[in-house]
């Protein structure tokens, strides 16, 4: 018997006759309104046969199915035949058409818009639904959400339901009458990093609200040119975003923008595309233009309405527009935010340039001049140059004295006397001196090639700042911002005055946004009169505390000004506790550098407090941790043992070297170490000394503090990990990966990398794991790997290694394949100890010397204090009890002498460990209130977990945090340097 393939028989076409024009016609609109395509469309002049047909056609229409996949293509003949004499009712010879689609829910709503009677019937195998219907010639027709298979699954037990749609409860329909808003979005200005990541959250964000997002291509040149540069954005249209640099949806200058007619315009092309909303990502200049735009939005429509452009009905609809800004900038110039989107992102590439640069600088013992972005804003130089251990800075707000040249010279030259084989200095683009005169790296290259003879080179980064993928800190910040986004012009009235989404105290806000551009505005104008005083208070907090402490301990000063009296001078031991994370070695560094240049001794105490008890103690000196800034893990051996089996060996050892002060950087185990220390100061007069705890573990569980040492380090290696595995998960488009990743029994990298690396869900120790939470996200998955059938992303789940005694990282997988109805496989990643190495995240960098700076500062001011001794010659103390006078020469006792250094909000705390037992769970090792709660919320919605994603609305609710505030909250934070209640932390 010959086969197809030999006979070369291939699939023509399914021909449908009609005896009535009426039925003819009907047929033609029916299967027209599902989508298939009238190729040709003919009445015949004359009669024409048929094969095997004795009546003569009158009219014919060729129809066809256009789908991704050719061999699922379908043509349809429909064919009006000579029989008018004929009763006009359908053929007794019905066939059967199967059609495969994931757009079951439209497919409802198409027919019973045009009153065809259909059935709805489960699928035992899949949760969708399939319709059962007739075309007008009474041809049964069958949708189902999956292509043949070569097996129909029949349903005998489930009866048909009534043809009456019904809407799923909590699920919104995107009908014109449903829609709250609908929002353009367009990016402009300079490109940063993390704008992909924003636009993505206000997309999917928008429809999870019941609202309608549209892309504007090329920014304001985009809204101006209209047509096809304004599109409606769907969920899957912002796939990929989080991993990519720049802007997917464009940036142009628009000359015609800043002209009226060219505004007028845009206005034009907003109203004509229904957009009520507008969110604009970009600098100061294109959020002035937004808030323009707003301001004059009236003008504007009452003049298209009188030169006819659009309807009075138009005109009344569209009487206002709300805008909404975010700051893309790598800059960090905007002045009422501690942090803009892309800036972080831009200090790791600079970081990555300098740190390869270090490496040939140091071979050849060359001088390098690195001049980085920041027109009017030294924040990308200042942080750049902490992080890698530059020997000078130049930046905008701060020029240096007149006679620099001679002062960079010899501070240079004191760092090489010491040993050291490089020299580096970063320059702000915007660098100027007293009198205004820029600063260029060229002339900077001259002065240490003529006076100091160092063979110098210039690196200009230029572009390379703003390219590559977001780091996670910016996908976190665009996605939080991208969200309150929605949530603000949802809240918005009329009146409402135009804002812009920030950060401050680490906490999303929304702001004025025309107050907030006029303090950035005011930085400039306070550079250019000189009042630099004034422009470094329009910064951060931060800032100006992060400048005082690098000139401190950017360079060794043998003969610094710096230097204390001796009989102040101490000696401060330094030990590495708990598991390895990123920052410690850098917190080391800047901590003995700082104790070095005023005088003091800083001892380092090698392999934990094992080392300490087996007397493994020296000291430490300038050179020998000149690279530390950014090596990973811990130079000075760290390990999780506790003191209290060796008491008295910990008191001989602090003794015996005369330990007047120790700094302990490490996780919980530092924690508790720190603790039994502390309590048992009753008992060893050696431990009555100022201790102080900085925090650093990835797993950022220590109380007191809303970030710890390393944690934003292994959230970067989780997101990129993230990124490559689900490389190949789409690369396979029928795969989930199940990643595993640390932090104990703390869900806090499992949420802010499952964000920022867009994973499906989280599972987390606070929420658990159980059989209706998987049942959920296994529903979840399977209903879209039916609808993206061949086109299917890849997806990720993380999973804390804690999340439950029962539910393994393994197992979910295995429960996950099981139950995918052979729609996708699903695999598991490890991280494991990946996530404490590798170079330390800038941010961690940064963080690490502000904690050691601050925590040598409150050291040295409690020893001092402790030094104190009272007149004791009149008073009568009982047996048991010495006078102070034969004690040693630091001696504390109270409370506040044994604390936890926090970064709560953008502000260095210090809290006496005791009062943060009341905030511990001890049995599960973390803090008992967690401040990233709302980032857990986000994690599910914007992965469409609960949304409906084809239609609009989400079952999954999200609680805005961001906190509003008002001009005079600016003002009395900026004008008057006075903090907000409302911006206040609580202890973690």
């Amino acid at each position: 018997m010959a086969s197809s393939s030999e006979l070369g028989i291939e699939f023509s076409h399914i021909a449908l006759v009609a005896n009535c024009k009426d039925k003819y016609e009907a047929t033609v609109d029916f299967y027209s309104s599902l989508g298939l395509s009238t190729v040709r469309r003919v009445t015949h002049d004359r009669a024409q046969r048929d094969i095997g047909h004795e009546n003569n056609i009158i009219s014919e229409a060729w129809l066809h199915l256009f789908v991704s996949r050719p061999e699922n293509s379908v043509t349809l003949r429909i064919i009006h035949v000579d029989g008018e004499g004929l009763q006009c009712e359908s053929s007794s010879d019905a066939i059967r058409i199967c059609l495969a689609t994931p757009e079951i829910k439209a497919v409802k709503g198409i027919l019973a818009d045009r009153g065809h009677k259909f059935t709805i019937h489960a699928d035992p195998n899949y949760p969708v639904d399939r319709i059962a219907t007739r075309d007008p010639l009474g041809n049964e027709l069958f949708f189902t959400p999956h292509a043949n298979t070569f097996s129909i699954p029949s349903s005998p037990e489930i009866k048909p339901v009534a043809t009456e749609l019904k809407p799923d409860p909590g699920i919104f329909d995107l009908s014109e009458k449903q829609v709250q808003k609908n929002i353009g979005i367009l990016t402009s200005g300079g490109d940063a990093q993390g704008m992909n990541p924003c636009v993505r959250a206000v997309v999917r964000m928008a429809i999870a609200r019941k609202c309608r997002p549209f892309f504007i291509y090329e920014g304001y040149q985009g809204l101006v040119d209209g047509g096809d540069k304004i599109k409606q954005a769907k969920w899957t249209d912002v796939s990929g975003f989080l991993t990519s640099g720049g802007t997917m949806i464009g940036t142009a200058r628009c000359k015609e923008f800043r002209e009226v007619e060219g505004r007028r315009t845009g206005v034009y092309n907003l109203i004509k595309n229904g957009i009520d909303a507008l969110v604009v990502i970009g600098g100061d200049g294109s959020l002035t233009g937004a808030d323009k735009l707003r301001a004059e939005w009236p003008d504007h429509v009452a003049a298209l309405e009188k030169e006819g452009r659009i309807s009075k009905e138009d005109g009344n609809k569209y009487r206002t527009l709300m805008i909404v800004g975010m700051v893309g900038s790598i800059d960090n110039d905007l002045a009422s935010t501690d942090m803009t989107i892309g800036a972080c992102s831009a200090l790791e590439r600079i970081c990555e340039s300098v740190d390869a640069i270090l490496s040939t600088a140091m071979s050849h013992q060359r001088a390098f001049v690195v001049e980085v972005m920041g027109r009017h804003c030294g924040w990308l130089a200042l942080n750049a140059a902490i992080s890698t251990g530059a020997d000078y800075l130049f930046i905008p707000e701060a020029p240096p004295k007149d006679d620099w040249e001679e002062s960079m010279c010899k501070t240079l030259k004191a760092s090489r006397d010491a040993g050291k084989r490089t020299s580096l200095v970063i320059v702000a683009e915007g660098a100027l001196d007293r009198n205004l005169n820029p600063i260029k790296p060229d002339y900077i290259k001259d002065i240490l090639s003529t006076r100091l003879g160092y063979d110098t080179r210039v690196t200009i980064l230029g572009h390379v700042q703003r390219g590559g993928a977001p780091a996670h800190f910016d996908r976190f910040l665009g996605t939080m911002q991208g969200a309150e986004a929605i949530e603000a012009i949802l809240r918005a009235t009329p009146d409402t005055p135009s804002p812009v989404i920030g950060m401050l105290e680490n906490k999303i806000t929304t702001q004025p946004l025309k107050e907030a551009i006029e303090l950035t505005g005011q930085v400039a104008q306070a550079i250019e009169a000189k009042d630099f005083a004034r422009a470094m208070a329009l910064r951060s907090a931060s800032f100006s505390k992060q400048l005082t402490s690098y000139k401190e301990i950017a360079n060794y000063n043998p003969d610094s000004k710096m230097k204390l009296p001796q009989e102040k001078r101490l000696r401060i031991a330094i030990l590495h506790a708990g598991a390895p994370a990123g920052g410690m070695n850098t917190a080391t560094r800047s901590a003995v550098r700082l104790c070095i240049n005023r005088g003091h001794i800083p001892l380092g105490v090698h392999n934990g407090f094992p080392g300490l008890m087996r007397g493994e103690i020296s000291e430490l000196d300038w050179l020998s941790v000149d690279g530390w800034t950014i090596a990973g893990g811990s130079k000075l051996g760290t390990n999780r043992d506790q003191p209290t089996p060796q008491m008295g060996a910990v008191a001989y050892q602090l003794q015996k070297h005369n330990v007047q002060a120790l700094m302990v950087i490490g996780g919980f185990e530092a924690f508790t170490a720190v603790l039994e220390l502390a309590r048992n100061r009753n008992q060893y007069p050696a431990f009555n000394i100022p201790m102080v705890l900085v925090p650093a573990t990835v797993s950022n569980n220590v109380p007191g503090t809303e970030f710890s040492l390393g944690s934003d380090t292994a959230s970067n290696v989780i997101v990129r990990s993230t990124d490559m595995i689900k490389q190949s998960a789409s690369s396979n488009r029928r795969r989930v990966f199940v990643i595993e990743v640390q932090g104990g029994n703390c869900g806090y990298l499992a949420v802010m990398a499952g964000l920022s690396g867009g994973s499906t869900t989280v599972y987390t120790p606070e929420e658990g794991v159980d059989l209706t939470r998987l049942q959920r996200d296994i529903t979840h998955l399977r209903t879209r790997y039916i609808k993206e059938l061949g086109r299917s992303e890849g997806r990720v789940t993380l999973c804390n290694e804690n999340a439950s005694k029962i539910y393994s990282t393994e197992m979910i997988a295995k429960i996950y394949e099981a139950e995918s109805g052979g729609f996708y496989g699903a695999r598991t990643s490890v991280l494991g100890h990946l996530q404490q190495g590798g170079t330390p995240s800038p941010l961690d960098r940064c963080r690490a010397n502000t904690m050691a700076v601050d925590s040598i500062n409150w050291l040295q001011s409690r020893c001092w204090e402790a030094m104190e001794i009272p007149n004791e010659d009149n008073i009568r103390l009982p047996a048991d009890q010495l006078k102070r006078k034969y004690f040693p020469r630091v001696y504390s006792n109270t409370p506040d002498t044994a604390a936890v250094i926090g970064v709560i909000g953008s502000e260095v705390r210090f809290t006496p460990i005791k009062d943060l037992v009341a905030h511990t769970d001890f049995g599960r090792r973390v803090p008992r209130t967690i401040w990233w709660g709302a980032s857990r919320q986000l994690v599910d919605i914007l992965s469409g977990v609960g949304v409906d994603i084809e239609n609009g609305g989400s079952t999954t609710e999200y609680k805005s945090c961001a906190i509003d505030l008002t001009a005079d909250d600016l003002m009395r934070l900026y004008g008057q340097h006075r903090r907000l209640s409302k911006l206040d932390a609580t202890l973690p």
